[in-house]
C-alpha cells in the first residue's frame, strides 16, 4: 500500500562558520527534509491522505461496514478509527518501507557517520513522523468537522496525547522491523500488518464491536489500545487509563527491541 520513497540523503546543515550546525538545528533540518519527501510523493499522499479522507466520508455517509459508539453518533465512531488509521499508515508502514530502503541502499550508514549521528537521524525520523501527523490530524480534522462531527473540547488535548503515545508505539515497530527484516520483506509485512490491524486490530472498528477472540484480544493491541484511547479522549474527554498503559508498554517492549536488534547496514 505505501510505495518506496526517494532515498537521497538531506543537505547537511552547517553553522555560521561553516562547521557542524547545533544538534537541534540538524535534527530539524533532517526532519523537514523527510517530512517533505512524504508530502511532495503522489502515492504517499495517496495512502497516507487522500485515502483516509475518503474513507472518513465513505464511512460517515454510508451503513457499509456497522460502526457504533455508545452514546455517540456514527461521526463519532468513525473519526477515532479514521485518526488510529493515520496514525499507523504514518508512523508504522509509510515509516517502515522508508527506514528499510535507506538501509538497504546504505543511506542510514552514511548519514550516521555525519554530525548527525544515529541519535539525531532517529530523532529527524520522529519529527518528520509528527509533522506529517500534523497535517493529517488538521485534514482529517476538518473534514469531519464539515460532516458534522462536534467533540468536546476537553477531549482535544488527552486526544493528542494518545496520538503521541501510539506514535511512539508505532514508530518502534517500524525501526523493529526495518532494522532486521530485508527491504522487500518490510514491504509486504509493513502494508499486511496495517491491514489485519486496521479490519481486526480494534483501529477502525469498535474492539467490542468484533467477532468471537478478536474483542478480547484488539484491545491489548497498539492499534486497538490507540483506537479506544481515542475514542474516549474524543467522546468522552478523558483517556482511558488501561489503553494507555497499554500503548507505554508497547512502546516500551518494540523500542527497547529495536534498540537492541537494529541493525544500520
Amino acid at each position: 500500500m505505501s510505495p518506496t520513497p526517494p532515498t537521497t540523503p538531506a543537505p547537511r546543515a552547517e553553522g555560521r562558520a561553516g562547521g557542524a550546525a547545533p544538534a537541534w538545528r540538524r535534527v530539524a533540518a533532517q526532519g523537514a527534509f523527510e517530512a517533505r519527501l512524504v508530502l511532495r510523493n503522489g502515492e504517499q499522499l495517496l495512502v497516507i491522505l487522500i485515502l483516509p479522507a475518503l474513507l472518513l466520508v465513505t464511512l460517515a455517509r454510508t451503513s457499509l461496514v456497522e460502526i457504533e459508539l455508545a452514546g455517540g453518533t456514527r461521526i463519532d465512531a468513525v473519526v477515532p478509527g479514521i485518526l488510529t488509521l493515520a496514525v499507523m499508515s504514518t508512523a508504522f508502514t509509510s515509516q517502515a518501507i522508508a527506514t528499510s530502503f535507506d538501509r538497504r541502499n546504505g543511506v542510514l550508514r552514511l548519514l550516521a557517520t555525519t554530525p548527525l549521528g544515529r541519535g539525531g537521524l532517529l530523532a529527524g525520523k520522529v519529527l518528520a513522523v509528527l509533522a506529517v501527523e500534523a497535517v493529517q490530524v488538521v485534514l482529517l480534522g476538518g473534514v469531519a468537522l464539515a460532516l458534522g462531527w462536534s467533540p468536546p473540547a476537553s477531549g482535544l488535548a488527552p486526544a493528542l496525547l494518545a496520538i503521541g503515545l501510539g506514535t511512539a508505539a508505532f514508530t518502534a515497530f517500524a525501526l523493529l522491523l526495518a532494522g532486521v527484516l530485508r527491504a522487500e520483506a518490510v514491504l509486504a509485512v509493513a502494508n499486511l500488518v496495517l491491514v489485519l490491524l486496521a479490519v481486526g486490530g480494534g483501529a477502525l472498528i469498535p474492539a467490542d464491536q468484533l467477532p468471537g477472540a478478536l474483542a478480547d484480544l484488539a484491545p491489548l493491541l497498539p492499534s486497538g489500545a490507540l483506537g479506544v484511547a481515542l475514542r474516549g479522549a474524543l467522546h468522552d474527554g478523558a483517556l482511558p487509563l488501561g489503553a494507555t498503559l497499554v500503548l507505554a508498554a508497547w512502546t516500551a517492549a518494540l523500542g527497547g527491541a529495536a534498540g537492541r536488534l537494529f541493525r544500520w547496514s
